[in-house]
C-alpha cells in the first residue's frame, strides 16, 4: 500500500515541477498547453495579411492602407496578379515593435503555372487598441529581392511577353518586349511548341539591382547581359522562368547582339522541362546560342572570336567545355571560349546530323536519370557515335571553322 501511495503522489509532484519550469523558461509569447500567446499573435497577424492580400488583388488601396504602409500597393499596382497570399510562420517581439516571418506566394496572371514562393520578413506595430499593422515588407535574411523591392514596377505586355521594369519608361520596356516577341516564335520553330510560349523579362535599373534580384554579388554578373532563373528539369508545377537583364551590359550590345541574348534566354525557358541534372552546360548553353544565332548571318569567327583567336594561335581545345568553365566569376576569355565551344558542338550536330537530331539529342540527354553516361548513351542511340569519336570530330570541326 505504501508503494501504491508513493506511486500516486509522484505524478502530482512531477506535474507541479513541470508547471513551474514552464513559467520560468518559456518566453513571453509562449505558454504550456492550450492556445499560446504566440499562436494568438500569429493568427491575428495572419488575418491582417489576408485582408492586405485581398485588398491588393481587389485593387482597393484604401483597404490596403488600413492594414499598414501603402508603399507595396503603389509599387505593385501595375503587376497583373492572379494570386497573392502570405503564410505566417512566426511572430517575434523585438523591443517596442515586432516582426513576422512569412512565406509569400504569388502568381502572375497568364504567365505563371504555379505560384512563386519567397520568404519575407514583415515589420509590425500595434495601435493603441491592440490592432496589428504592417510597417515594412522586405526579403527575409539571405533571400533575393523581388523587383518591387527596388521601386515602382512598370509593366509592358507584348504578344508573347511581359516585361517588368523599375526606373524605366514604358518606351524603354517596349523595345525589350519587341525583341522577346521575336524570340518566342523563333525558338518554337526549332524546339517545337510544347512549352508555354511566353516569357517574363525583368529589367532592373542597374547591375547591382540585377544582382540583388538573384541574391548574389554584383561582381558575379559584370559583363553578363542576362540570365534565366527557373527550375531545371521542370516538374510541370514550377512557375514560369524569369529572364533577368543586366541593363548595363545589355546596353553595350548592338541590335543583333540584343536579339541573340533574348533569344538565347528564351531558349532556356522553352527547354527547361527537358534540362536536368544530366545535361552538361556545354549542351544547354550551346543549344541556346545555336538558336540565338540562327538567321543572324554571323560567321563562326564572328560568333566565336575568343576561340578563333586561340585556334589561330595553335590552341585547339582538347575536350568539350566542362561545367566549371561556365562560372561567371571566372576569367572572361575562358568563359567566352566555353560558350563558343558549346555553340560549335551544337552547330556541328545540326550540320552533320540535322536540326531534328540536335533536338532529339538534347531531349535524350536530359531524360537520363543521372549525369554519368547520359551524353554517351544519347550519342550512341541518337547520333550513332561514341564520346571519343564525337570529341575528335568536334575538335576537327572547331579547327576547320575557325582557322
Amino acid at each position: 500500500m505504501a508503494h501504491g501511495r508513493r506511486a500516486g503522489r509522484a505524478p502530482r509532484v512531477w506535474r507541479a515541477a513541470a508547471a513551474a519550469l514552464c513559467l520560468l523558461l518559456v518566453p513571453p509569447l509562449s505558454g504550456c498547453g492550450g492556445r499560446t500567446a504566440a499562436d494568438s499573435a500569429r493568427a491575428e497577424v495572419q488575418r491582417v495579411l489576408d485582408r492586405r492580400s485581398a485588398a491588393l488583388l481587389g485593387h482597393d488601396e484604401r483597404a490596403y492602407g488600413s492594414t499598414g504602409t501603402r508603399t507595396g500597393y503603389v509599387r505593385l499596382r501595375a503587376l497583373p496578379l492572379a494570386s497573392w497570399s502570405y503564410r505566417v510562420t512566426a511572430v517575434h517581439r523585438e523591443g517596442a515593435g515586432s516582426t513576422a516571418d512569412a512565406e509569400l506566394r504569388y502568381r502572375i496572371a497568364g504567365y505563371d503555372r504555379a505560384p512563386v514562393s519567397v520568404p519575407r520578413t514583415l515589420a509590425l506595430s500595434r495601435t493603441a487598441d491592440g490592432r496589428w499593422y504592417v510597417t515594412a515588407d522586405k526579403p527575409a535574411g539571405g533571400a533575393g529581392q523581388q523587383l518591387w523591392d527596388q521601386g515602382t514596377v512598370t509593366a509592358v505586355k507584348g504578344a508573347h511577353s511581359l516585361v517588368l521594369g523599375t526606373g524605366r519608361s514604358s518606351g524603354d520596356l517596349r523595345e525589350y518586349a519587341r525583341l522577346a516577341d521575336h524570340a518566342v516564335p523563333a525558338v518554337s520553330q526549332e524546339w517545337g511548341s510544347r512549352w508555354s510560349r511566353r516569357v517574363v523579362v525583368l529589367v532592373p535599373g542597374s547591375l547591382p539591382g540585377m544582382a540583388a534580384l538573384l541574391g548574389s554579388p554584383a561582381s558575379s554578373y559584370r559583363g553578363i547581359a542576362a540570365v534565366t532563373t527557373g527550375e531545371a528539369g521542370g516538374s510541370g508545377k514550377a512557375p514560369a522562368d524569369r529572364v533577368v537583364v543586366n541593363p548595363e551590359a545589355y546596353a553595350m550590345l548592338g541590335s543583333v547582339g540584343k536579339q541573340v541574348v533574348l533569344t538565347h534566354e528564351t531558349t532556356h525557358v522553352a527547354t527547361r522541362a527537358d534540362t536536368g541534372a544530366a545535361t552538361p552546360l556545354w549542351l544547354s548553353e550551346g543549344y541556346a546560342d545555336w538558336i540565338g544565332y540562327l538567321g543572324t548571318g554571323r560567321t563562326p569567327a564572328e560568333a566565336a572570336p575568343e576561340l578563333a583567336r586561340a585556334v589561330q594561335d595553335g590552341h585547339v581545345p582538347a575536350a568539350l567545355p566542362a561545367d566549371k568553365d561556365f562560372g561567371f566569376s571566372g576569367e572572361p576569355t575562358h568563359l567566352a571560349q566555353a560558350y563558343e565551344g558549346g555553340w560549335l558542338a551544337c552547330r556541328m550536330i545540326a550540320d552533320d546530323w540535322g536540326q531534328a537530331k540536335l533536338g532529339a539529342f538534347y531531349r535524350a540527354v536530359g531524360a537520363h536519370p543521372r549525369r554519368a553516361g547520359a551524353v554517351g548513351d544519347a550519342l550512341r542511340k541518337v547520333l550513332g557515335t561514341t564520346p571519343a569519336a564525337f570529341t575528335a570530330e568536334w575538335r576537327a570541326y572547331v579547327r576547320g571553322q575557325l582557322s
